[in-house]
């Protein structure tokens, strides 16, 4: 029989090392993946790992998609630092994404680029708003915070379907479910000529710098540290348990609200029903790859959005279904799982007859 025993100090060098094993088992995983479904498994390494990478409009359409995942990560990283279990960043992304595209609506041909930081901030306070309620819930009632935020992904994407199959859908569509192209003064600044990458980069960068030093420089990152890993020290120290929950979900739905903002004012430039992405969900496996640091989480969403891409090519090239990046997705999190359990405690077998002889 198995049986698992905490190790007296986890190695610091496995525990850092934890991700990068995780990622060789994906590899590896995904190399018999691909031979059982008989396609050539260095190809589809390739689609996978090269191909995102191998020329300027590749690198950056992986940023394109790095962006939101950092971006979302960053603020998940400030809830499972203070131990406040927030799943449900992708509702705030979409309902960011909503009252975003509520304002780039209202745009016509006399208005000016101030419109861009509008809807920005209206993304922003779209996403926080949805948090709160999670917040609220668990305040006032006690609610369990990881149900709440994950019902609510479900709500805020039937709010997206109210309004694109009903008042916001656009006339001239042919009846599709979609609002009107907006005006391309609610256009994202991009960073270069020729490509999609646009400011969102700089703000995810330095919103990952910004993380840095309020976590490891302020006594408020300090606090939430504190409240998340000993919440009696945390009380005995006088922090506030109240505060910090708030805290942390504003944060995090601010964080995943500018990430819808900036998907559907830049690489969209619509409301569509297939604003839902998977971000949200996504950013979790890339909080933890990068354990909940945030130069970890730069190189996570990097690997992230590989998969993304990978997956897209390797419908088109490989004739494989799109789903495959949701299953290195998941390959990915539960190598990761198994790392730190293996890192974090030590199999021993104990033979049936000593089991016997202990009772």
């Amino acid at each position: 029989m198995l049986k698992f025993e905490p190790r007296p100090q986890a190695s610091r060098f496995w525990s850092l090392g934890s991700p990068l094993l995780a990622l060789v088992i994906t590899v590896l995983i995904g190399v018999a993946l691909f031979a059982a479904l008989g396609k050539d498994p260095v190809r589809g390494l390739q689609v996978f790992f090269w191909e995102p990478v191998k020329s300027p409009y590749a690198l950056g359409e992986l940023m394109v998609k790095a962006t939101p995942l950092l971006i979302i990560a960053l603020g998940l990283a400030v809830c499972f630092r203070s131990n406040v279990w927030n799943i449900g960043a992708e509702g705030q992304f979409v309902i960011g994404a909503i009252v975003a595209g509520g304002v780039a609506l209202l745009a016509d041909k006399t208005t000016g680029r101030w419109i861009v930081p509008a809807i920005l901030l209206a993304g922003v306070a779209g996403g926080m708003a949805w948090a709160a309620l999670t917040a609220l819930l668990r305040d006032r009632f006690n609610a369990n915070e990881i149900l709440v935020s994950l019902m609510l992904v479900y709500v805020a994407d039937m709010v997206l379907s109210f309004l694109v199959y009903g008042p916001w859908k656009d006339p001239a569509g042919y009846n599709f479910p979609q609002t009107k192209t907006f005006e391309a003064v609610t256009q994202i600044p991009r960073l270069l000529q020729g490509s999609r990458v646009s400011i969102g980069l700089l703000i995810a960068l330095v919103g990952a710098a910004g993380l840095w030093a309020f976590l490891f420089r302020t006594r408020a990152g300090f606090a939430q540290q504190v409240g998340g890993l000993a919440p009696a020290a945390a009380r005995y120290a006088g922090f506030s348990s109240r505060k910090a929950l708030w805290l942390a979900l504003l944060c995090s739905g601010g964080a995943a609200g500018l990430a819808g903002a900036l998907e559907v004012a830049g690489p969209i430039g619509q409301l569509t029903p297939y604003v839902p992405a998977g971000y949200g969900f996504a950013a979790i496996i890339v909080a933890f790859v990068g354990r909940l640091h945030p130069v970890g989480m730069v190189f996570s969403a990097v690997l992230m959005s590989m998969f993304y891409i990978g997956g897209e090519l390797a419908q088109s090239r490989l004739g494989l279904p799109k789903s495959l990046t949701g299953v290195f997705q998941g390959l990915l999190l539960f190598a990761l799982l198994a790392c730190d359990t293996l890192v974090a405690y030590r199999i021993r077998f104990m033979p049936l007859l000593s089991l016997k002889g202990a009772r």
